[in-house]
């Protein structure tokens, strides 16, 4: 059993990382994002890896920036472009953040992403996120 158990744990140490008050720690966590997504398989990875990383958006700019920018070819882990759309949400919360640069990477994100979505997922998801976001936008100064 302790060999099954064994390839998991450097997964749980990243994924508390995630979790860590250490802001080094955080960040090598969010650029090792794609070790924890294939070690969860896409579906973990749909269905709890991306809500989690949603909902984690008061970070530091610089784990925040690192995060906008892994997601943008994030892709593949959620299962290919048929599951593109899961990644719009944390992008689109990041759009949202009040760093420039952060909202910058996440912008650059969701364009590449959108990019590789197809049509009809765009015209579902994607467009109706654009609208709903560009309804409240907040101006930073």
């Amino acid at each position: 059993m302790a060999m099954v158990d064994e390839p998991l744990y450097p997964i749980a140490v990243l994924i508390d990382e995630l979790k860590n008050e250490d802001i080094q720690l955080r960040l090598n966590s969010i650029r090792r994002l794609s070790t924890i997504a294939r070690a969860l398989g896409e579906e973990r990875t749909r269905r709890e890896l991306i809500p989690f990383l949603s909902e984690n958006n008061d970070d530091d700019d610089e784990v925040l920036l690192a995060l906008a920018e892994e997601l943008g070819v994030f892709i593949p882990y959620v299962g290919g472009v048929d599951h593109a759309n899961f990644l719009l949400s944390p992008l689109e919360t990041l759009c949202t953040v009040e760093e420039t640069c952060v909202r910058d990477k996440a912008v650059e994100s969701l364009c590449r992403i959108g990019a590789q979505m197809k049509e009809q997922d765009v015209v579902d998801h994607f467009i109706p996120m654009v609208k709903v976001s560009g309804s409240r936008a907040t101006v930073f100064a």
